[in-house]
Order: C-alpha cells, then sequence, then structure tokens
C-alpha cells in the first residue's frame, strides 16, 4: 500500500482566493463538476439538472452556536473559550486561548458579567480541552454574550452577516462551532426546485468541532489521530438510504460532515455516538455515492477524505483546475461535485 503522506495532499493556493464573504446569493456560488474524467465549470443552482429523481441528498441538520466567549483571568490576562461540547449542570468542554492555563478551581471574568470556574482537563488529565462550570446556562449565555466561531483563515470579526450566512437555512440542532460549509450553498428557491424534480431529502446531525481546522502534526497521516465529534443518524434516514439504493439511487452527502456520519453509522452500527473516524485513501465505503463538498485547506484531513472518496490524482488535478480558473476556497468560497471513484 502506498505510504501517504502530508506531501502528498499539499498544494499552493493563491492567498487571494480565500473568500472572506460569501457571495449575495448562497445559489450564485460557482459549482465544479467532477463526476467525469474532465472538470467542467458550473454555477452551484444548475445541481438539480445534475441529479436523478432517484437519488437523495443527506445533509447534516446541525446549528452553530456563538461558541466563542471572551474574558479573563483573575490577574487580568485575557483569554478566549471555545466551546465544543455542553454537559449537563452548566458544564462544558472548551479550547481556551490564554498565556498560561489556568489552575482547577480558577474562576475566570466573562465579558458580560458571568463567570467561569475551571474543573480540570478533558477527555483526561492531560487532554487539550478544559471542563468549566459556567455560572448559567450555557446556551442562553452563548447567544446573548457569545461571538460567532468563525474559522481562522478569515481575517474579519464576526458580524450580522456572519450570524445569517455562516449558517445554512435548515439548521435545527444546536451544538456545532464549525458550519457544514457545503450546505451554505442552499437556499429555498434552489431546495423548491429540488423538491419540483422529485429528488428526496434526509437529515443527519454532525456537530461540527474545531478539531476540523486541526492541522495534521505527523508526516505519515496513519499516525494522525483524529478528533472526536458528536453524530446521529435517525431512523427515518436510514430508510430513505435504503430505499434510494433499492430503487437504484445515488446517496448524494452535502459535505465531509454528512460523509463521516453515515459511514460512521455504517462501520460502527451505532445510530449515534462519538466518531472519530479518519478516511484516508484505500477507505472501504458503504454508503455515500456522490458528494457535495467545498475546497479544503492543503495538508487537511478533509482533503484527504475527499481523495479517499474520488481518486487522489483526479481530485488535485480538480484542484490545479479551481486555482486556475480563480475559484473561490474554503467556508465561504465555491463547492465541487464528485463522483465515488470505482474500486
Amino acid at each position: 500500500m502506498h505510504p501517504w503522506t502530508l506531501d502528498d495532499f499539499d498544494y499552493d493556493l493563491p492567498p487571494e482566493l480565500i473568500a472572506q464573504h460569501p457571495l449575495p446569493q448562497r445559489s450564485a456560488s460557482r459549482l465544479l463538476d467532477g463526476t467525469g474524467s474532465a472538470a467542467v465549470d458550473r454555477v452551484f443552482g444548475e445541481l438539480p439538472g445534475l441529479l436523478d429523481a432517484r437519488d437523495l441528498l443527506v445533509f447534516n441538520d446541525t446549528e452553530v452556536v456563538k461558541a466563542r466567549l471572551y474574558g479573563a483571568k483573575p490577574s487580568g490576562g485575557r483569554l478566549e473559550l471555545l466551546i465544543e461540547r455542553v454537559l449537563p449542570g452548566h458544564e462544558v468542554i472548551a479550547h481556551i486561548r490564554v498565556s498560561r492555563k489556568p489552575a482547577v478551581g480558577t474562576t475566570l471574568m466573562m465579558d458580560g458579567g458571568f463567570t467561569a470556574t475551571v474543573l480540570g482537563r478533558w477527555p483526561e488529565a492531560g487532554g487539550p480541552l478544559m471542563r468549566l462550570r459556567l455560572s448559567g446556562d450555557p446556551w442562553q449565555l452563548m447567544q446573548r454574550h457569545g461571538h460567532v466561531p468563525l474559522p481562522p483563515y478569515i481575517r474579519h470579526a464576526d458580524g450580522p452577516e456572519d450570524e445569517t450566512r455562516y449558517q445554512t437555512v435548515f439548521a435545527a440542532r444546536p451544538g456545532a462551532v464549525a458550519a457544514p460549509t457545503a450546505a451554505l450553498h442552499f437556499d429555498a428557491a434552489l431546495l423548491a426546485a429540488l423538491d419540483a424534480q422529485g429528488i428526496a431529502r434526509a437529515a443527519v446531525t454532525l456537530h461540527v468541532g474545531s478539531g476540523t481546522f486541526a492541522p495534521v502534526k505527523v508526516r505519515r497521516i496513519e499516525n494522525h489521530r483524529m478528533h472526536s465529534e458528536w453524530y446521529e443518524v435517525p431512523a427515518a434516514t436510514q430508510q430513505a438510504i435504503a430505499a434510494c439504493h433499492a430503487r437504484g439511487g445515488r446517496v448524494v452527502a452535502v459535505g465531509t460532515t454528512t460523509v463521516r456520519t453515515l459511514e460512521s453509522w455504517a462501520a460502527s452500527g451505532q445510530v449515534q455516538g462519538d466518531t472519530a473516524l479518519f478516511i484516508t485513501p484505500g477507505f472501504r465505503w458503504q454508503v455515500v455515492d456522490r458528494l457535495i463538498t467545498n475546497f479544503h485547506l492543503p495538508r487537511s484531513t478533509l482533503l484527504m477524505l475527499v481523495s479517499a472518496f474520488a481518486g487522489h490524482a483526479h481530485v488535485m488535478a480538480l484542484y490545479r483546475h479551481a486555482i486556475a480558473q480563480r475559484y473561490r476556497f474554503f467556508s465561504y468560497g465555491d463547492a465541487m461535485l464528485l463522483q465515488r471513484a470505482a474500486g
């Protein structure tokens, strides 16, 4: 087997191609059709014509929460919390950005007048995250005092536009700190066009964590430890997938988070729970036939997943085409449509 390394998933991206703001209309984004051997430049609104009435679109219905909170240590040093998960009893799991990590028992004064008490590391004593207890309901405090957790490559502070546009139009289940970005291209008009064509839709949930942006720090990718995220595949979606395949249709996953959810369920048999599934070339696919996805960072686990799905050489050629044609990259950027490679 080919010993895949980080260098196999690298490419040079001109920084001006990193989209800093969304287009005025969601479905006006460009769509690179990579389902054939040659790249075809399209507009995302053309998607209904690229699907069949037997197909099934599967979306991630997670909702991005205002998970970024600011505050200070007792010494006055500023800090930032990025809440990854809410636990019972006003407890949260969070990343903390601060000059020096506060000791267990420290009470942090947060902007907005509430407090966060440090309970320890998570998931173990030397873990990368912190467990804290807030002085009020975490969901309400995030809604009132939190900020949209824009990705690190978006350089502006979050504003009203981001509250609306860094969110899908069908977001229903709060818990993500990053948007399932392939689904950002769908608007009411496009969904109506899909309905008119009789294309079925179903939903899964995966609460995207900030680990989705974590760099791979090992050269041999099989040594990378994937982050864990919570997912659920409802019974209605399981039935819709079975019906789709029975009628000869294709399961079209909208986004890599949907892919990881569906393939985690297929591999484990668990309809809900935590997944740390790391998909790399050579992966044995069980559910997904087509993929709609945005363009991903060089050397990222998401680019590895897409390469595993559509073939490494094909995907890297599509990326070269996208750069040459000045596509817009990453969360607020354009999308591509891919077919699962044979074999």
